[in-house]
């Protein structure tokens, strides 16, 4: 099948993505378009990522402020682990997004992202941003050096601030899989899969270990689920709750669907298979 022309930059698997979407009769463009919220404008910034990386105590001390009256190590941990799964889906997702539909996107930057005030009405609302610019680049880079960072941020994230291995780097793969993730029901199960997995391998870091693609059967409707190795512990806090790819439930939920028959083990895939 002809490629749009519109891909003609497009990298190896952003192409195969493409091709993936167009035999499930979507459009990869008006899907990453629909995916992509709208920037947030004038949003003030209390420190960056790279202020709280180099000083990790910015952040353990804002949430003590912002969330008082939950002061608790088991709530501080939560909510610093929901603080970094928002870094992920809220800074590394879009980008990752913009990637594969443009060919180009820019980095996550840690001087370019910053944290925002405590939403009052509730907990867990959105909160790490990252503001325009930057310079753009190709897939490749974009995977060599993205995987490079988040490498990077992990020890800080691990030994100061407490988030767990499984946490960490399932949220960090639900971030870099998000084009996968909006057709999660909308495109062929088992090649979507295959896909998303091979494409977490590329990041050389621990993303693709803490998340598992798998083809399953949901009713009558067949449908692809990213499941966390790891938990955010989202559910821990007062307005939480268990999310889609919750690890919590991770074992029963795997067992029942391989019980029924509804669930296979995803292979690898290269560029050019």
């Amino acid at each position: 099948m002809a490629e749009p022309d519109r891909n003609i930059g497009v990298g190896p698997w952003a192409r195969e993505y493409s091709i993936l979407l167009s035999q499930s009769g979507l459009d990869q463009e008006s899907v990453v378009n629909e995916a992509l919220q709208p920037s947030v404008c004038a949003r003030s910034g209390l420190f960056s990522l790279a202020q709280c990386l180099e000083q990790p105590s910015l952040l353990l001390n804002q949430v003590a402020i912002d969330y008082s009256d939950n002061a608790g190590s088991q709530a501080v941990r939560a909510f610093l682990s929901v603080l970094q799964q928002d870094l992920a889906l809220s800074v590394i997702a879009p980008l990752t997004l913009r990637l594969f539909r443009d060919g180009q996107a820019p980095l996550p930057d840690a001087n370019r992202i910053f944290l925002a005030p405590a939403d009052e009405q509730t907990q867990t609302a959105s909160r790490w941003f990252r503001v325009p610019g930057g310079e753009r680049v190709d897939e490749e880079n974009f995977v060599r050096s993205a995987g490079e960072l988040t490498a990077q941020w992990y020890p800080v994230f691990r030994r100061q601030l407490g988030v767990s291995p499984g946490a960490y780097w399932s949220s960090i793969g639900l971030g870099l899989g998000a084009p996968f993730s909006v057709v999660w029901n909308r495109a062929e199960p088992q090649a979507l899969c295959q896909l998303a997995q091979s494409w977490l391998g590329q990041f050389q870091n621990d993303a693709n270990r803490f998340i598992d693609w798998i083809p399953a059967v949901f009713g009558k409707q067949a449908t692809a689920i990213p499941q966390r190795r790891g938990c955010c512990l989202k559910y821990l806090l007062p307005d939480g709750g268990y999310c889609g790819t919750c690890g919590v439930h991770r074992k029963e939920r795997l067992a029942a669907l391989i019980r029924q028959g509804r669930t296979t083990t995803p292979g690898q895939w290269q560029p050019g298979q």
